[in-house]
Formats: C-alpha cells, structure tokens, sequence
C-alpha cells in the first residue's frame, strides 16, 4: 500500500533531526550541516507540525529530544544511511546493474576474489559491491542479494550452492626453530596459534591424528590473515586453510608441520534469500560458480580452489 505523501517529512528537516540527535545539540547539528542555528530549529519545528508529536524540548536556548524523538531519530537513521548507501551504489554501478554479497575476508581474498574476476569478465554488465561479513546476519536488515557462509547448512531461510571444503594445514616459519619432520605429538609442546571463531580446529587435528590433545593453551586472534602474519613472524604453529597457505609453502616461507585436517562438517557455501526470486545478475553468478564447480571436480589438484564442489 502507497503511503500518502504528506506523511513523508522532507529530508532536510530529517538530517536536522538526526544530526541533533547524534551531536547533542541544534548548534552543533547547525555547524555540521553548515547551516545556522535558527535554520535547524525551523525544521525541526516544521517536522513536528507535520508529524504533530512534541520532538524537542526546549530548555533554555537549548534542545533536548523527547524519548518519542530518540526513537524516531534512530529509524530515520536507518533510512537516510540506507538511502546513501543506495545512491552510492548506484553512482559507482551507473548503467551497470549491482549485485551485492558479503564475504569472510580471508575467503574473499584468496579463494573468492579469481573466481569473481572470471565471472565480470564474462559478464560485463554487472557491478559487483562487497562488504566484509564473518557470520551470519538477517537479509531482511542488510541490502545483500548473497552472502558466503561458513559452516554447516543451517542458516535458516535461504538457499544454499556448495562452494568449498574446509581443509586446514598446520604450518609454522621454517625461521621458528621447529623441527620440519616433527610427529603430531610433538606439536602438544610448540606454542599453538588459535583463531576464536574455531576454538575446536586443534583439539578436532590432534584427535584426527590419534592423539589426546589435553588442555591446549595459546594467542588467539580473530581473522585468518592475523593468524598467517603470526605464523610468518614465527609466533607458533598455526592451523590455516590451505587457499591462504598453498603460495605461502610454495615460496618456502611456510613449511608444513603435519597432516592436513580435514573439517567434514564445515564447508564454505554461497546462499541467499528462499523468499526472493534472485535477481538476474544473482542468477548469473549462482549458475557460473555451480559450473565452475562440476569442472573443478573433473580436475583435483593439490590447491584448495580445486575443493569446489
């Protein structure tokens, strides 16, 4: 149903109420939208006639929002953020038409980013945005047509492609003083590196190995690439996917230090909305990273990118 306009207040007057709320003051919201004071009460009055709901209190020279205001200021927040974000896409897409995802950084970088290039060349009328994501989130809040998943398929109410295996290497610095034809067992007395979103990764390798991994103490750190840099720097031995750390080992600046393990019950998926139709350009990527994916399973190599499935 179309609301009728005159419900709609006008933008300016919006900005003024949002920035009062956000810099605590009519001055302060004056000198950030470089306008007078006396300009920023007018619309501030404007917008409450309009609404005929008390915004401000006014005390003294000064304005304070009314909790009514608070929470008006807080949607119209949302809506003017969403608006910008809408026409910044939109000037950066021109005739274009976008398509947004969010990714895992990591995954992203050195797994996603070719098969992506592979797919705009392809398809040169379709602009790409993407945001950094680690965990789920709702697609009802955030303006994403697809996002890339990580774990077991049990993100509720979307669809989900298979994209890659989780297959970890423990690697360490050849430089780190760590004997390279070291046993599982002797990884118990190395200091270990642990990433906090994966606090099971080395009790799950140990115990792939057949051996009790006891009480197992270390840094932690919360993306991938800081767990590689540690690695690098000769910190520990790190569990890292073996899309980051395959250049890594061929470089020699990373050295294996057992087996690879690999994670049966956490895959790497791109999924998106069950309630929505994907638009065209969704549909275009879905379709070539399924393709993509039945070559790669002809043709296994040792790179993780060959995980696709």
């Amino acid at each position: 149903m179309s609301i009728p306009r005159r419900f709609l207040p006008t933008i300016s007057s919006l900005r003024a109420l949002e920035a009062v709320d956000r810099l605590g003051s009519a001055v302060a919201a004056a000198r950030d939208l470089d306008l007078t004071h006396s300009a920023v009460s007018r619309q501030l009055k404007s917008l409450e006639e309009q609404l005929g709901v008390n915004l401000l209190t006014r005390e003294g020279k000064g304005l304070r929002l009314t909790s009514a205001g608070r929470r008006y200021a807080r949607s119209v927040r949302h809506c003017l953020d969403d608006l910008a974000r809408a026409s910044l896409q939109l000037r950066a897409a021109g005739d274009r038409n976008g398509l947004n995802l969010a990714v895992p950084l990591t995954f992203g970088l050195y797994w996603l980013a070719p098969h992506l290039r592979a797919f705009l060349l392809e398809n040169p009328t379709v602009h790409l945005n993407q945001s950094t994501r680690n965990s789920a989130f709702d697609f009802a809040a955030e303006k994403f047509d697809a996002a890339v998943h990580f774990g077991a398929p049990d993100w509720p109410g979307v669809e989900f492609l298979p994209l890659a295996q989780n297959r970890l290497v423990p690697v360490a610095s050849p430089n780190a003083g760590f004997p390279s034809e070291a046993t599982p067992r002797d990884l118990l007395d190395m200091p270990l590196l642990h990433l906090a979103s994966r606090p099971g990764a080395w009790e799950s390798w140990f115990l792939q190995q057949e051996v009790v991994p006891g009480t197992l103490r270390g840094p932690l750190f919360d993306q991938f690439l800081s767990l590689c840099d540690a690695a690098l720097a000769g910190q520990g031995v790190a569990l890292l996917p073996d899309f980051l750390t395959d250049g890594q080992l061929d470089a020699g600046r990373l050295i294996r230090m057992g087996p690879s393990f690999q994670d049966s019950g956490n895959s790497y998926f791109l999924v998106w909305p069950q309630e929505a139709e994907p638009t065209p350009e969704l549909q275009l990527l879905i379709e070539f990273l399924r393709e993509r994916g039945k070559i790669r399973s002809q043709r296994p190599t040792r790179s993780f990118a060959s995980a696709v499935v």
